[in-house]
């Protein structure tokens, strides 16, 4: 059996612990290269895997490896996927695929011109609530989308999330989109036309980013959505998220609760409720099926330009904020 030779790209970004976990769990997977600029990240994943590091991620494309996942702060996703692309590696991207519309168009195209495939990471199109709903609504269930309603609030997560030099933005990048690329989805071939948002900094004084935020589109075929995009929830919140939707169709209405599959935990020695997710790993679905993509030759289920899709539009919203008006795409 042929084996996909991978290397990690950073672990800037805590999703990097569960892709490299997931990886490692596949038998038609090596990954046997990590880099990250200050070792100490990755020292302990180091010692227990026997890994080799690579401080400079440009000494780890020059290995045989096929492709790489990149989980570094967003402001590096563009310079490290074109370089690997010019090596000729196969791109797993951590979302917002980019910070500007023009830096994610030369990412894709440095992609295509290379032969090499451009995944975004959005596994939350695999999760089971996510899935069914989406059969469902194949299936003509609900009958013609009129509205979809989603929210995605988590915590403040500090560190270089919160600085806008290594993020490019705050809660209304960050979770824009994971929400909007379920929207673009469930609405295959509409597009968004116009984008009205507000953002602000309500929860953490002194933030150089808003951490609260609302965004409204309007899909080319009619349909409108609304996405709660916030750091909202206080520490001592059960869980990090949540990714919800409502989806209003002319002969129904679903309403989707992504981790509605867990356990309640309430320990003195934690200090406070916890929600323990049992449901199937979205992580998981979703690294195999970058693998399974590049292993067939096939094309991978999400790709850059859905990445773009998706990140347009918080980045639109931006510029809403700006101008105190709608704007158009």
């Amino acid at each position: 059996m042929r084996k996909l030779r991978i290397g990690m790209i950073s672990f800037a970004h805590f999703h990097a612990f569960s892709f490299l976990n997931a990886l490692r769990n596949m038998p038609e997977v090596e990954v046997t290269g990590i880099s990250h600029e200050i070792r100490s990240r990755v020292e302990s994943v180091l010692e227990q895997t026997g890994i080799a590091y690579y401080e400079d991620y440009r000494e780890l494309l020059k290995t045989d490896i096929d492709a790489v996942v990149i989980c570094s702060e967003n402001v590096k996703h563009a310079a490290q996927t074109i370089d690997a692309a010019n090596a000729k590696k196969h791109v797993l991207c951590e979302k917002p695929l980019g910070i500007s519309v023009e830096e994610m168009e030369r990412m894709i195209a440095a992609c295509e011109v290379n032969g090499v495939q451009l995944m975004t990471a959005f596994p939350c199109r695999y999760l089971t609530a996510v899935v069914q709903a989406k059969q469902a609504v194949n299936r003509g269930e609900i009958g013609k989308i009129v509205a979809i309603k989603g929210t995605n609030r988590g915590t403040f997560p500090g560190g270089w999330f919160v600085n806008p030099q290594q993020s490019g933005g705050g809660a209304l990048l960050d979770h824009t989109v994971h929400v909007m690329d379920l929207m673009n989805w469930f609405l295959a071939g509409s597009r968004v036309k116009e984008v009205y948002a507000y953002a602000a900094t309500l929860f953490q004084e002194g933030a150089e980013v808003e951490d609260a935020g609302m965004i409204h589109m309007k899909f080319d075929n009619g349909v409108f959505g609304v996405i709660d995009t916030s750091w909202s929830s206080p520490k001592s919140f059960p869980t990090w998220g949540d990714v919800t939707m409502e989806i209003v169709g002319t002969k129904g209405v679903i309403s989707v609760d992504s981790f509605a599959q867990k356990n309640e935990l309430f320990s003195d020695d934690i200090g406070k409720g916890i929600y323990s997710f049992w449901g199937d790993g979205m992580d998981k679905y979703m690294v195999k099926g970058f693998v399974d993509a590049v292993l067939n030759d096939s094309p991978v289920p999400i790709n850059g330009l859905d990445g773009l899709r998706s990140a347009e539009v918080a980045l639109a919203g931006y510029r809403s904020v700006k101008l105190v008006q709608p704007v158009q795409i």
